[in-house]
């Protein structure tokens, strides 16, 4: 691996973003479907064809760059947590200016002083109006597995309801990979409404789920890429489908008896084989082995007679030598070396 420069963070490109709404015109529009937007035309298309919708040119709010959005009829879709944190949350206030506020609940980070809001209106600051205190801000990048690209998307949401579910859900995943592998998850839009002062308030919220596995196999440890996009275990079952190899021949093509048990552990480790040594092919795998002890100890090539017997060859002289089995050759081996055991035999 080449070297890295150490004082520069490394990170990967944004593709685009993924967002709970769109504007008509100037105005604000909640969806129940995912928005997906990018600079790359190609994005949104291939986005179009996996989740439905109309690719088309748009312009963000305050912004002369062009960019293309699609209103997808997806309210849910599959994504990867990446390796690292990929979870970025602030109390947030912003104008045409820019970023007016940025508070991690205690301390405002612009100014060093304790959280406006809280000081302003209590502890049930966020139930104030939008644009009077910071709106929860939630960033999660994730990577989309069926786009092209190695790059992040992100999710944003400025629901106080969300923040707390999703730092939940990735500080339980993180507790259990240490920031190390990727996770497959779903990105959900559910409908929620709460009754506040009488009057019945309707939002979404983005609900982040593990998708194919369960949270056993999450919190266990980093998995590999491979469940990671493939959860549902389908290649592992063309795998199990897979012709069985022919393990006598590669026990005749083995140079030594003990890499005949080593095709014997393969065998058990695949199913095909009782763990016991039992079975019709253990025995055949079992008498190769013999054989191979025996050629390694004569130094000789037994002799295949007509009936299937081995006989030994004389030497020049005429004299036979004495056939010598080894104790390790002995017929009770394959179970002494049962799969997953990590013993020789």
């Amino acid at each position: 691996m080449g070297s890295r420069i150490l004082t520069i963070q490394r990170r990967t490109a944004e593709h685009g973003r993924l967002r709970t709404g769109y504007t008509q015109g100037n105005r604000p529009v909640r969806s129940a479907t995912w928005v997906i937007t990018s600079h790359s035309e190609e994005h949104v298309r291939t986005a179009a064809e996996l989740w439905g919708g109309k690719p088309e040119e748009w312009k963000p709010l305050n912004s002369t760059i062009a960019q293309w959005r699609v209103i997808t009829k997806a309210a849910s879709i599959e994504a990867l947590i990446t390796p690292g944190d990929p979870l970025n949350q602030y109390n947030e206030m912003w104008s045409a200016g820019g970023c007016q506020r940025r508070c991690d609940g205690e301390t405002e980070l612009l100014t060093r002083q304790p959280c406006l809001c809280a000081r302003q209106f209590g502890e049930d600051w966020h139930t104030q109006p939008k644009g009077r205190v910071c709106s929860t801000t939630s960033r999660l990048n994730v990577m989309l597995p069926d786009l092209s690209g190695m790059g992040m998307w992100r999710a944003e949401t400025h629901s106080f309801y969300a923040a707390s579910e999703w730092g939940g859900m990735v500080d339980m995943v993180l507790a259990g990979t240490d920031g190390r592998g990727f996770v497959p998850v779903t990105l959900r839009i559910e409908p929620r409404q709460v009754i506040r002062d009488g009057k019945t308030k309707k939002f979404p919220v983005v609900v982040v789920e593990l998708r194919g596995v369960t949270p056993r196999q999450a919190l266990a440890g980093p998995m590999s890429a491979a469940v990671a996009l493939d959860p549902t275990g389908s290649r592992a079952v063309a795998a199990i489908e897979a012709p069985r190899p022919d393990y006598l021949a590669l026990a005749e093509a083995a140079l030594s008896s003990d890499d005949v048990r080593d095709v014997w552990r393969q065998a058990a480790a695949a199913g095909h084989v009782h763990a016991k040594g039992t079975d019709d092919l253990s025995k055949q795998l079992m008498a190769v082995a013999a054989r191979k002890d025996t050629e390694e100890t004569t130094g000789k090539t037994p002799k295949q007679g007509n009936a299937g017997h081995q006989e030994p060859e004389p030497d020049e002289d005429g004299v036979y030598d004495a056939e010598v089995v080894r104790e390790d050759s002995a017929p009770e081996w394959p179970a002494v070396a049962s799969p997953g055991s990590g013993a020789r035999a």
